[in-house]
């Protein structure tokens, strides 16, 4: 046995349990056993959450190179109300094009079993059953693979590896015009664009929002410029016109905005490289040099094209002229501040739309409506934080929504909010400071588009655009509150120790050639239940003290490792960026534990049971 496979805690992996059961699997249903003798890889995601869709797209090649010996299972572990609904779930395992089996968790069993603190959360399991590596966050996989092929060496020896064919069952293909559209945009013409996302093109749509009048793009996942019979897209969502009478299309899973010429349906890239933008990449420069990182909407504002970059948590704007990209807000931290643009803080913005004098954007983490002024500063007209959602009208400040993705601009200077896991409509008027209800009964609707008098929804889940009436008087509804499935962390008053465990993955070593290699940021909600230890340092323990008379709130961790080959014969060793965000919910009991073990990569030693 080799040194890292003797070195390695072994921990007996919990079983596999969820209400909603299993999926992409033909209706049989699994259990630890039936998977003995293969590498399993626990995706740990809720489909709301952007840095795991990213994982999703990270883990297809190391799928496919190691599909006789691998099964990767996501185990869904909803953050908001609408995702705990199993048909939601089914929903999102086709909609962003999952092909693996994926165990339906609505109460967090399994999540709880395996104490994961936050989304996305991978653990890996060998072939015997035993939890050898956790990970948390994005950035991972790498790390993993290297891994994997130690397991896969390691239990060959042993005997105990089985090769073959995986529990992976294809669901049968529906013949839907449409399949999980993600934007509309109304064309010159009278005729309407839709970006069909999970079929991985653009839909021109005649004025009955219901003819085809023809499809750009291959309808295979690629990046590629060209006709409208060769280019190819990957999950594509928002669209906006552009001054010069084209297209501009944030091509989300390419970390790329692309240009479509509506006269010859010819497409070409505007900005991204392809490859995902990570900490430590440059924010600014030409636009075809600089990555960027999911892009999910666009909107002309001020001269220049405005980005919601979901996968940073960041405006960042795209210059027509100058071909030039850059951020214009957000920190990359995930939350609600307001403020300066560079101070201001989001949780995966989704959904744009310009008026004069205002950038309206739906900020979908934080279920909240947000706007951005000429100056540059942000201002939050409705949400109230990452934790708080649900569907409630009236005065603005109490109003609750729950993860919108889309905002339209109305001819009277209010906006209606595609409020996307109420399966709603609803509209905010800054002159009275309300919010009311529009429409119920939208499946999912990620976004809308006026057309005279009615305004035309995307209901996603349906597969189709909707046609309603503007209503004169607002549809009455029951509130509803809520705040997120997760159970509270229970932690002791006054001190608690932090410790972000992070091992660099075997044959790396931390990256300490440009100083420290490691950064820690914490902060809270409400601020006053951290009395010591807020703020950003390189070491990733920490001594926090927390307020005894503050009895629950929200740990907002950030952490970062770099680690590189430890090759001292190359020059120049492949780096990895590891980071993860969480926000723990805390409630504050006397004689609780008094430290909080948060892993960013490996396994908390403390947690060998």
């Amino acid at each position: 046995m080799n040194d890292s496979a003797s070195r390695r805690v072994r921990v007996r992996a919990p079983e596999l349990v969820g209400k909603g059961g299993w999926l992409n699997t033909g209706d049989q249903q699994y259990t630890l056993a039936d998977l003995r003798g293969r590498i399993v890889i626990l995706d740990f995601w809720t489909f709301c959450c952007i840095n795991c869709l990213h994982v999703l797209d990270e883990l297809r090649e190391l799928e496919e190179r190691h599909r006789d010996t691998v099964v990767v299972v996501g185990v869904h572990s909803p953050k908001f109300v609408h995702e705990a609904e199993h048909q939601a779930v089914v929903d999102a395992v086709e909609r962003y094009g999952v092909e693996h089996p994926v165990l339906d968790d609505p109460e967090l069993a399994t999540w709880k079993q395996y104490a994961v603190r936050a989304w996305p959360t991978l653990v890996v399991i060998d072939p015997e059953g035993y939890v050898v590596a956790q990970h948390a966050g994005e950035g991972h996989v790498h790390a993993i693979e290297r891994l994997v092929e130690e397991l896969e060496a390691e239990h060959e020896a042993k005997g105990t590896l089985r090769r073959g064919d995986g529990p992976y069952v294809a669901p049968e293909p529906e013949p839907t015009v449409l399949r999980f559209p993600g934007k509309a945009l109304l064309l010159p013409s009278g005729n309407f664009l839709v970006s069909d996302t999970t079929r991985h093109q653009l839909v021109e749509l005649a004025e009955d929002g219901e003819s085809v009048v023809r499809r750009i793009g291959t309808g295979e996942r690629g990046f590629a410029d060209g006709s409208a019979e060769q280019a190819s897209f990957n999950e594509p969502q928002g669209l906006a016109l552009l001054e010069d009478g084209s297209v501009v299309v944030a091509d989300t899973v390419n970390h790329a905005l692309r240009r479509l010429d509506l006269a010859s349906g010819a497409v070409t890239t505007l900005a991204g490289t392809g490859r995902q933008w990570m900490q430590g990449a440059p924010t600014s420069g030409a636009a075809r040099e600089v990555a960027l990182s999911s892009p999910w909407d666009v909107a002309l504002f001020d001269g220049k094209v405005w980005i919601a970059m979901a996968g940073v948590h960041q405006l960042w704007t795209y210059d027509p002229v100058a071909e030039t990209v850059q951020v214009a807000a957000g920190t990359t931290n995930e939350g609600l501040v307001d403020g300066p643009g560079a101070e201001a803080w989001f949780a995966q913005p989704s959904g744009l739309a310009a008026t004069g004098e205002r950038l309206w954007l739906a900020d979908s983490e934080t279920s909240a409506l947000r706007w951005v002024d000429l100056d540059g500063a942000v201002h939050t007209a409705v949400g109230t934080g990452l934790f708080d959602f649900g569907h409630r009208d009236g005065e603005a400040g109490q109003a609750l929504l729950q993860h919108p993705l889309g905002v339209t601009a109305l001819p009277d200077g209010s906006v209606a909010v595609a409020d996307t896991y109420n399966h709603a409509l609803r509209r905010y008027d800054p002159a009275t400071g309300e919010v009311t209800t529009l429409a119920t009964d939208l499946r999912e609707p990620s976004d809308a588009v006026l057309v005279g008098d009615d305004i035309v929804v995307v209901e996603s889940a349906r597969h189709r655009l909707t046609r309603l009436r503007l209503p004169e008087e607002a549809v009455r509804v029951e509130a509803v509150a809520h705040r997120t499935q997760r159970a509270a962390t229970e932690v002791a008053p006054g001190r608690l120790r932090l410790d972000v465990i992070f091992q660099a993955p075997a044959g790396q070593k931390l990256d300490t050639r440009y100083g420290p290699s490691t950064r820690l940021l914490v902060s809270a909600t409400p601020p006053e239940l951290l009395l010591k230890g807020e703020g950003a340092d390189s070491d990733l323990s920490r001594e926090l003290e927390l307020d005894p008379a503050v009895t629950e709130g929200v740990l907002h961790v950030s952490a970062m490792a770099a680690s590189c080959d430890d090759d001292p014969a190359n020059e120049y060793p492949a780096c990895h960026v590891h980071q993860q965000d969480w926000g723990v919910p805390v409630r504050l009991v006397e004689g609780a534990a008094d430290r909080l073990p948060l892993v960013l990569a490996g396994l908390d030693e403390g947690d060998a049971r």
